[in-house]
């Protein structure tokens, strides 16, 4: 199986769960969102499965901590589009999306193990 890994080159999480792909010969394409902005509809998508676009926001990260409190209380999912959009960096780090158009968010050894169906 194939995947397509989006986050930031020099995320600790993303560079951990990239070496963990090529330790287990996974396939994959790494897109840095920082150069290569996902676009509304593909934050949509990704939202869909994720459980909303407020989910997908890392609010233990520095750039959260930094926003002011009024972008930080998005009341509607054009308000959290237009600030992922802006701030790519606070999408919660790697949004993994695999052949099968399955989308999922993080890194974890047993997660991944599961996720590409390796014992």
């Amino acid at each position: 199986m194939s995947a397509t890994i989006f986050g930031l080159k020099n995320c600790d999480t993303c560079k951990k769960a990239t070496k963990w792909l090529d330790r287990f010969g996974v396939a994959y394409t790494f897109v840095d969102y920082r150069d290569n902005k996902p676009s509304p509809e593909t934050l949509l998508e990704w939202a869909a499965q994720l459980g909303g676009l407020g989910a997908m926001v890392n609010k233990s990260s520095t750039t959260w901590r930094q926003l002011p409190d009024n972008r930080k209380a998005a009341a509607s999912d054009a308000e959290w589009k237009l600030l992922l959009r802006e701030y790519p960096q606070l999408i919660k780090r790697p949004v993994v999306v695999t052949a099968d158009g399955v989308v999922s968010q993080g890194f974890s050894d047993n997660g991944f193990k599961k996720r590409f169906n390796i014992d």
